[in-house]
């Protein structure tokens, strides 16, 4: 199934400025553009396909040696668990800011404080896309052990809501 779609370069480019402008991808604005219309669950549904393809796509830019790119795919992955968890809980998730509050409500819900520090360095990872500082293919991997343990606490934190 095709699932690309062609834009007007204006609208793309203005997709493209607010996605960076906010630390998004183009996917998430126009999810989060499109959830007034959308069931609550549907828009769930949504950010957690969007989860699996930054994860696949991250392990895909690894295996190449990207670490750049695969440290973007796995913040766009957690980002999108964390919109997942906003839009069922009825939170704010528009921002750096909301995420970080979701993940310390978490922390101090599951009483796992260690979720504040792996959430970091997924932030770390965000920032790397912009600045190419982590250039350790060895700190690398270290940062993405602790992401992937986040990523699964996330993913069991979202099975558990009713």
């Amino acid at each position: 199934m095709d699932t690309s779609i062609e834009l007007p370069t204006t609208i793309y480019d203005i997709l493209r400025k607010e996605a960076l402008r906010r630390g998004k991808t183009i996917e998430e604005i126009i999810i989060e553009a499109l959830a007034k219309y959308l069931d609550p669950n549907i828009s769930i549904k949504a950010y957690l396909e969007l989860h699996e393809k930054y994860l696949k796509e991250a392990e895909e830019y690894l295996v190449k040696g990207d670490l750049t790119q695969a440290g973007e795919k796995y913040w766009s992955a957690i980002a999108s668990l964390l919109n997942a968890i906003a839009v069922k809980k009825g939170w704010p998730h528009y921002s750096h800011r909301d995420y970080s509050e979701i993940i310390e409500r978490i922390a101090e819900e599951l009483n796992k404080p260690e979720i504040s520090k792996w959430f970091a360095l997924a932030e770390r990872m965000h920032a790397n896309y912009y600045h190419n500082f982590i250039r350790s293919r060895h700190l690398f991997e270290n940062y993405r052990q602790d992401i992937l343990k986040l990523v699964k606490i996330l993913k069991e934190y979202i099975g558990s809501l009713r």
